[in-house]
């Protein structure tokens, strides 16, 4: 048995030893002291043309952010899911309206803090700048999408990108969560319900997909669904890659 003598020296070359290096900092680290927030499914986070006050984590669930035309007609810019951020804008007002499709949970962030702590840290830039960089592709391939493809390979392309999405950009799941209506996806995709609706009992009816509850799907030939769509596997695998190399512009 060690003496008191003994364990006093050990605690002090404890103390003495260097202490373990700290973590850089991370975006998700930015957020991970507020408060968590939880919305209803229908709920809006903002609205569009709302002060942009704050910046906001999503935790949980999935969002859309959509713009209102002059007619009245809803366009869906895109589909948010955990890990993303919503309200990083140089605007002092939200560009579009960010509403709960499922129950959600976020945390939100002040955003002249934010914009702050960027600016502060040398490690957060490149962060945020893979962000910016990820959305630029993303709104490049609705453009695509939109002025190119077909019904067909609008909806299936839709279904890769969400499985491709809860994969992590691995080879699509076999069981997909689509909490969006057929509605959302029309208006994402620039379609009509009735045309969505279509294309997907067709793609049943061909055996690509199947029905699983209400809420999901199952890729039964995900090759087909690929070529379908019109896309080439290796292209969305580099694309990963193209954002961690991602440096903050001198």
């Amino acid at each position: 048995m060690l003496s008191q003598d003994s364990i006093a020296t050990v605690n002090l070359l404890v103390r003495s030893l260097p202490c373990e290096a700290t973590l850089p900092p991370t975006l998700q680290g930015v957020f991970s002291r507020q408060p968590i927030e939880k919305f209803e499914p229908g709920a809006a986070v903002f609205w569009e043309g709302d002060e942009a006050e704050h910046v906001f984590e999503v935790v949980e669930g999935v969002l859309r952010v959509y713009k209102i035309l002059g007619d009245g007609r809803r366009v869906i810019t895109g589909f948010m899911y955990p890990g993303d951020l919503i309200g990083v804008s140089l605007k002092d007002r939200y560009l579009y309206t960010a509403e709960a499709v499922t129950r959600i949970q976020v945390r939100r962030f002040g955003h002249n803090r934010f914009q702050e702590e960027i600016n502060r840290s040398p490690e957060l830039r490149p962060q945020l700048f893979a962000r910016l960089c990820d959305e630029m592709a993303a709104a490049q391939d609705q453009m695509v999408l939109l002025a190119r493809k077909s019904a067909e390979e609008r909806v299936a392309s839709f279904l890769l990108h969400i499985a491709r999405r809860l994969d992590n950009g691995h080879p699509p799941l076999r069981v997909v969560e689509v909490p969006m209506t057929r509605l959302d996806m029309a208006d994402y995709l620039g379609l009509t319900i009735e045309t969505v609706s279509r294309i997907m009992t067709r793609l049943t009816s061909r055996g690509v997909i199947a029905p699983s509850g209400r809420h999901a799907i199952i890729v039964r030939k995900s090759d087909k669904l690929t070529a379908l769509a019109g896309e080439i596997e290796a292209d969305h695998n580099a694309s990963p890659a193209y954002t961690k190399q991602a440096v903050w512009p001198n």
